[in-house]
């Protein structure tokens, strides 16, 4: 047989008696044992930060005065969009606050946590090929794709019930067993609702970053919505969206479980689709067929920051475009920022403590934390992307050309401070006309766009620890995401809960002058950069002197 016609494995199941879904319990046994330790970080972070924030809640709104005095804060078109719906509102316990606040947030984190998982098993198996290998043996066409959403179903469940189990036993008023299962289940609804929606985009694109992207796409899209709908008098937008959805569950308020119905009435028909969908394409390759390319590369693909840019484009672009978004919502309830916080005596504190001329001026302060942490977490896969060529087997042909690996990974490094420092800009340019225009103040839109700025030496540290540890340590790769997660529990919920300094100054963002609330310093800003430099020249050094490694 001629070595042509094997080439492409076609999207047909190799088991006698056509068993599509044959060997799906040992790929769930074996999903389950390669994240083990990836969900129980997940699971157990979210869980926490639930418990912290309903622990936080009870010690700032003592009594019946404080917590009416909130509700009425949140009352507002721009606390309702930032929260949820105005029935919340109609009994302000402890249990609806929470329920209020976090549960349109934590959405957003419960649907990333599934959408990785559903791309890393599917997807991500096919892009490095091993799906091919493991379907040549006794295993369903269907098997990958089942298991991985029987581990995301998996996943939702255990945080369900680990919430469930946490908040009653946290023994707070208004907190009771019937909201909170119905607290905990509602992310697992809207947990597995995204999770079948990552299958429908896993089968869409060839590529994993495209398929998590459109993903997350969609959830993000989702969260507008949400919030449109809930700042609008009649909140029909937010009946479009799964987290519209469970946030009218009403838990601790009404206990209503069958919004999750719809939940899960998505869920099952987006599956079914994403299974049809998976019957309709080869294995490795996608619905969406790959775009031709020139037959002629450009003058900048020829050159290596070229050739990077052109690679990290996509998720440069997407970042950008979210970020700017981003600073732009936060921009919009500038001007109402002292009216919504004047009640809420611990962001008070912290507000006094950042200083500032203006209530603004200290709220936008601490918002620049936030829009920093997005930078923060593109410049991490922006300079971990050398990684993962390295180990696709895609960095070994180009450096046995005449490309050296500093010029290669430099390359990439170059693409990561210049993008990072660019999507600041973006963030602080949305975030400037944004507040101008809810403010009335035409002179916060170079004051927040240089606030932004002033993050970017922060940022190239980020970049020269993950290059550090790519270069000496490359299988712990991973351990560079420490750095924007602490920064964020640090400097954004430390100033709310009260951390001590010492534990801020630890992080390279601790350092950073809070503009426009205080003065810049430049000293901070140039040890910063100093560091960041003699990070990528120690992450240089040490790639220069290993192997390469590939799977």
């Amino acid at each position: 047989m001629s070595t042509a016609t094997t080439a492409k494995t076609p999207a047909r199941s190799s088991v006698t008696g056509g068993n599509a879904l044959a060997g799906t319990r040992t790929l769930i046994r074996f999903n389950l044992r390669r994240d083990r330790i990836r969900l129980a970080v997940w699971i157990l972070a979210l869980f926490l930060g639930t418990v912290g924030t309903a622990s936080s809640l009870t010690s700032v709104y003592t009594t019946a005065e404080d917590r009416a005095s909130a509700a009425e804060t949140m009352d507002s078109p721009a606390g309702l969009a930032l929260n949820g719906p105005r029935h919340y509102l109609d009994d302000y316990n402890i249990g609806s606050m929470l329920s209020h606040q976090m549960l349109g947030f934590m959405a957003v984190l419960v649907g990333l946590m599934s959408v990785l998982i559903i791309t890393r098993h599917t997807r991500g198996e096919e892009e490095t090929g091993r799906a091919e290998l493991v379907r040549s043996t006794v295993v369903g066409r269907h098997a990958h794709l089942a298991a991985a959403l029987a581990v995301a179903v998996l996943a939702n469940l255990a945080l369900a019930l680990l919430l469930a189990l946490g908040l009653t036993g946290m023994g707070i008023d208004g907190i009771d067993t019937g909201g909170s299962l119905l607290y905990g289940f509602a992310h697992a609804a809207v947990g597995i609702t995204f999770a079948a929606v990552a299958a429908v985009t896993a089968q869409i694109t060839a590529h994993t970053r495209a398929a998590s992207g459109m993903a997350l796409a969609v959830i993000g899209a989702a969260y507008v919505l949400r919030a449109s709908g809930d700042a609008g008098s009649s909140g029909a937008l937010s009946w479009l969206t799964p987290i519209g959805w469970i946030q009218r569950t009403y838990p601790y308020v009404d206990n209503r479980w069958w919004p999750l119905a719809l939940c899960l009435a998505l869920a099952v028909g987006t599956a079914a689709a994403a299974f049809h969908l998976s019957t309709r394409r080869d294995v490795g390759a996608g619905l969406r067929p790959s775009r031709g390319g020139s037959p002629v590369a450009s003058d900048a693909l020829t050159r290596p920051f070229g050739f990077a840019l052109r690679l990290h484009r996509g998720v440069l672009i997407g970042f950008g475009t979210g970020l700017f978004l981003m600073g732009a919502m936060y921009g919009s309830i500038l001007g109402d920022a002292e009216d919504l916080l004047k009640d809420i005596d611990q962001v008070q504190d912290a507000l006094e403590e950042i200083g500032g001329a203006t209530i603004i001026e200290s709220f936008a302060s601490m918002i620049m934390v936030v829009l920093s942490m997005g930078a923060a977490v593109y410049v991490v896969m922006a300079a971990l992307r050398p990684r993962s060529e390295e180990t696709a087997g895609r960095a070994e042909p180009l450096l046995a050309t005449g490309l050296s690996r500093d010029r290669w990974v430099g390359s990439h490094l170059a693409v990561a401070l210049t993008g990072g420092t660019l999507v600041l800009l973006l963030s602080g340019l949305g975030f400037g006309l944004a507040g101008a225009v809810s403010a009335s103040d035409g002179g916060l839109v170079l004051k927040l766009t240089g606030a932004a700025l002033a993050y970017a030496p922060a940022v190239w540290v980020t970049v020269g620890v993950a290059v550090t540890i790519f270069g000496w340590f490359p299988r712990a790769s991973t351990a560079a995401w420490v750095v924007p997660v602490y920064a964020f529990v640090v400097g954004y919920l430390g100033e709310l809960l009260r951390f001590p300094d010492w534990l801020n100054n630890l992080s390279p963002y601790g350092h950073v002058p809070q503009l426009p609330a205080a003065e810049l310093d430049w000293t901070p800003l140039v040890i910063l950069s100093a560091l960041a430099a003699g990070l990528v020249w120690l992450g240089l050094a040490g790639f220069r002197h290993r192997d390469l490694e590939t799977k």
